[in-house]
């Protein structure tokens, strides 16, 4: 299709005044989750800096979330795998240890690979740099004695020190109206659920009805937030608390909701990421990661109960969660944004 220079001025290629040529192109490789792929944004701004004329491809499931400095929003299907074969990348940099990913980063062609590629049929660290963020994955030990956050690992496999960049997603948004609770205090968002991976990471049901009480008692604005395993549950909790809650939504819209929260009190997922890349105060719920991972860029605390053993264990039958008491939980709110 012709140009926007073209159709505003007729121009044509051939002594375009306007014509910017592309002197790099790098592809990053980050499939899934949501939440690792809106912490993993933060390169983008090195990326920018260092390559002003690049050309940057990323190739994941939830293109929609990608910010705008992101020239190739590609989806993860077979279209996208066809086009990025046959182009010859400046740089790749494949951040997923999944069999899949790292096939595929073995495929394309690339001066230079940074990451994760398959070895000898199986996924394997490209640069040195990477063999520590591999490593961890595979030993326990190795990774609760991590001291970087996600965001430093990131930068360090790709040659960078980080420095405080921020996370950056699609602004969302579409003029969506909220019937939110009247008035003025600051209205805290409670994300009730963790899918269904790592059921570990669950706060009892009767926890989250007994935190809402609280709040909704102290004089804030409470909010219940979650996707489709979670809506049942959050019917309940709104019929027994009295918290808001208008079922769910698309990603767009769900991000639209996080943003009119003050505080997101959350576990370990995609709407944690949501809140910090909106700069939303946060309260942490973590058992089973090492909290040294988490950048929270100041906007939050990381609460976990006492003697929990359930280390990157999927399923918990302790109930070490139901240890992290709610009187913890609203002082952890109270302490980030004190009650009107």
């Amino acid at each position: 299709m012709p140009c926007s220079y073209h159709k505003a001025e007729g121009v044509h290629c051939d002594g375009c005044r306007y014509y910017d040529p592309v002197q790099e192109h790098i592809l990053i490789i980050k499939l899934g989750a949501l939440g690792d792929v809106i912490r993993t944004t933060p390169i983008l701004e090195r990326l920018r800096a260092d390559y002003p004329a690049a050309l940057i491809y990323w190739l994941t499931l939830v293109p929609e979330i990608l910010p705008a400095s992101v020239d190739r929003k590609l989806p993860f299907d077979l279209a996208s795998i066809l086009f990025l074969e046959q182009i010859e990348f400046d740089l790749v940099i494949n951040l997923d240890k999944d069999r899949e990913a790292c096939a595929l980063a073995s495929r394309i062609e690339g001066k230079r690979h940074m990451g994760f590629r398959l070895q000898n049929r199986v996924p394997a660290p490209v640069n040195e740099a990477a063999r520590d963020k591999f490593v961890s994955g595979l030993f326990d030990d190795i990774s609760r004695a991590n001291t970087k956050s996600y965001p430093q690992e990131l930068f360090e496999i790709c040659g960078y020190t980080f420095s405080g960049e921020r996370y950056a997603i699609q602004a969302p948004g579409n003029g969506y109206r909220w019937n939110l609770p009247a008035g003025a205090a600051p209205v805290i968002g409670l994300n009730t659920g963790c899918g269904t991976r790592w059921t570990t990471r669950n706060w009892p049901e009767e926890h989250w009805g007994n935190l809402a009480r609280a709040l909704l008692a102290a004089g804030y604005r409470v909010v219940l937030l979650g996707g489709p395993d979670e809506d049942e549950q959050n019917r309940r909790l709104q019929s027994l608390t009295g918290a808001w809650y208008d079922g769910t939504y698309a990603l767009d819209q769900f991000a639209d909701l996080v943003g009119q929260c003050t505080l997101v009190v959350t576990a370990v997922t995609m709407t944690l990421h949501l809140a910090l890349a909106l700069e939303k105060q946060v309260v942490l719920l973590n058992n089973i990661f090492n909290r040294n991972e988490f950048e929270l860029y100041g906007l939050g605390t990381i609460l976990e109960p006492p003697d929990c053993t359930c280390y990157y264990a999927p399923s918990c039958d302790k109930g070490c969660m139901a240890d992290l008491t709610v009187e913890r939980v609203t002082q952890g709110v109270v302490d980030l944004l004190p009650a009107q």
